[in-house]
């Protein structure tokens, strides 16, 4: 019995562009049984703000907060580096619920781990 293989995909962007792409690879991951994880680095936290998320809509596409709801909903793990909550000064900034706010020495490890790592 083989195991579970997984990707991470790396969100390192705060532009509406770019924010899609991790999401939908990862939902398309779950749908495969692939274990997906999403790690968001430096500016892209801003998504992550209450209210945020819900403004970025592009083309035919839910907003980018209905598709992290999507995404969690299937199992997708979303991580939050906390190294870049401090460097952002947000420090009692609350985030978006049901993420987890993780040390910089994760995105190290869930590298190493992976199968697959996908960066955006």
């Amino acid at each position: 019995m083989s195991e579970e293989k997984n990707i991470l995909y790396v969100q390192t962007s705060h532009d509406p562009e770019r924010q899609y792409s991790p999401l939908v690879l990862a939902q398309s991951a779950r749908a495969m049984d692939i274990k997906a994880i999403v790690y968001y680095l430096g500016t892209s936290l801003k998504v992550l703000k209450p209210g945020e998320a819900e403004k970025i809509k592009l083309g035919s596409f839910p907003s980018v907060r209905e598709m992290i709801d999507k995404a969690l909903e299937m199992g997708v793990e979303i991580l939050v580096c906390e190294a870049s909550k401090r460097m952002l000064g947000w420090d009692k900034v609350e985030l978006i619920p049901n993420v987890k706010i993780v040390g910089a020495a994760t995105l190290n490890d869930l590298a190493l781990d992976a199968d697959a790592t996908m960066w955006f």
